[in-house]
């Protein structure tokens, strides 16, 4: 009984570090021999702040369990993102699902969060500060919310690069600016 609460309470504590939005709600009708039948489909976006983000998808009668369903399954599939400094992306990324294209672009600080709707839920939750992104195509935000997660997978950080090409991390800095020199002023 006692090892029941503590494990309810380590999935509390576990449960109340992740933050979650809902994206969308759509009403969907099934048409019965006696009228329609009504349920709801949810979009959830879930993560910890700090790096960490999952989407989910959840359909029932009611409106809470759809939510909660969603919540679930979002937090079955989260995805782990290295971020610059804990605020922004390392390099600009791109990404597609179905018709939805999103362009992602590290930015100074101070700039905030400049996306729309879908998008801007996945960045508040990852934990992003700063960061510039544009939609192209499609603006259903399953596929929108796809294609962000699509573009966020590709995104690298320069420990995991340098650890794949064996090298040193100021190493792969030095040769970065071998090849791409800062701009001289005359």
């Amino acid at each position: 009984m006692a090892r029941d609460r503590e494990r309810s309470r380590d999935r509390d504590d576990r449960d109340s570090e992740f933050v979650d939005k809902l994206v969308h709600i759509n009403r969907v009708a099934k048409v019965v021999k006696g009228g329609r039948r009504f349920g709801f489909a949810a979009l959830v976006v879930v993560g910890d702040q700090k790096g960490r983000v999952g989407f989910g998808h959840g359909k029932a009668r009611e409106v809470p369990e759809a939510i909660r369903k969603a919540t679930e399954s979002a937090k079955r599939s989260m995805l782990r993102v290295p971020l610059r400094e804990g605020r922004t992306l390392h390099h600009d990324v791109t990404g597609r699902h179905g018709a939805g294209k999103v362009i992602c672009r590290a930015a100074p600080a101070g700039t905030g969060i400049i996306a729309g709707g879908p998008m801007r839920a996945v960045f508040e939750t990852l934990g992003v500060q700063d960061v510039v992104a544009k939609s192209f195509g499609s603006s259903n935000p399953y596929n929108m919310v796809r294609a962000t997660f699509e573009a966020l997978k590709k995104e690298d950080s320069p420990r995991s690069v340098a650890a794949r090409r064996g090298m040193k991390v100021s190493t792969l800095q030095a040769r970065r600016r071998d090849v791409d020199p800062e701009p001289v002023e005359a």
